[in-house]
């Protein structure tokens, strides 16, 4: 398959990188030059404008920041000029669900497809091909795209258009609640005495077992907190998350909790927005000093 990837950053570049691992042909566009030069060695071809990237693809794989910035993106004249009947835009970022809806109702206006199909899995998991990815949609699109999206991971259908980016909101705020649960586990076996390697060597098979706890646990206890997956977006996945439930009549006070807490942790240190998800155990330090 020809598939154009937009947005080479901290998930698009391994993304691309698996797809030309499984023998696609892909052409890259990013904002930042040099962030898609960077992949040159892969055997991929860089674009330098997102219509050319996308001009005779057979699928066009949005990763950028968010939903705000692919309908910057698609109301780019030359881009929509470049685009062709019978083609599939598959928005892979995290959005809301009425963005992708717009989205869909505005390609579908040009005769192109569209999924919406947000990742969990963070850098890893994208390096490794091994994404959980939630995609919503007409079930006839969602087939015609698998062969590409099983390049990046596990693909599911998960509903009509919209349901891909609820399906990632969930996703979301069980990973936030969870993290601050770990966060709170492991400073209670750090002050108590325990050894926090072991503990969640014990716990691997149980109840409390998760990834987050494994990976972020360790990451905590290291307190290695380079970005898989950022806290500024974590914050605004929880946003989105409580924005959905308010506007579906839901309170969700452990998701509101956590959402305060990425915000005052990303006020409170300068350097949080740029770190891992992980981080939120920096709060938790923050509300233990003496006031």
């Amino acid at each position: 398959m020809q598939v154009a990837v937009l947005g080479t950053g901290l998930m698009g570049a391994p993304m691309a990188r698996a797809l030309v691992r499984a023998g696609h042909e892909v052409r890259v566009w990013n904002r930042t030059e040099a962030k898609a030069r960077a992949l040159e060695a892969t055997g991929l071809t860089v674009c330098l404008s997102p219509a050319s990237a996308v001009a005779g693809a057979d699928f066009v794989i949005s990763m950028l920041s968010d939903g705000r910035a692919t309908a910057g993106l698609l109301a780019d004249a030359a881009l929509r000029a470049a685009l062709e009947p019978g083609q599939t835009w598959i928005e892979m970022a995290s959005a809301r669900p009425e963005e992708a809806r717009q989205q869909a109702r505005d390609v579908a206006a040009l005769g192109v497809a569209h999924l919406d199909a947000p990742v969990s899995g963070g850098t890893a998991g994208a390096e490794a091909g091994a994404l959980a990815i939630m995609a919503g949609g007409d079930a006839e699109t969602f087939a015609a795209a698998r062969p590409v999206l099983l390049a990046l991971g596990r693909p599911v259908h998960v509903g009509p258009s919209g349901a891909g980016m609820l399906a990632k909101l969930a996703n979301q705020a069980i990973v936030g609640i969870t993290i601050g649960a770990v966060a709170e586990a492991m400073l209670l076996l750090e002050r108590g005495g325990a050894d926090p390697a072991a503990v969640r060597d014990a716990l691997k098979g149980g109840f409390a077992d998760s990834t987050v706890l494994q990976l972020h646990g360790a990451r905590i206890t290291d307190r290695a907190f380079a970005p898989g997956a950022l806290c500024t977006t974590q914050l605004k996945d929880m946003q989105n998350a409580l924005a959905e439930a308010q506007a579906l009549g839901l309170s969700l006070p452990m998701a509101q909790s956590i959402r305060d807490r990425y915000a005052r942790l990303i006020d409170a240190h300068d350097e949080a927005a740029e770190m891992d998800h992980a981080a939120l155990f920096l709060d938790l330090l923050d509300v233990q000093k003496p006031r």
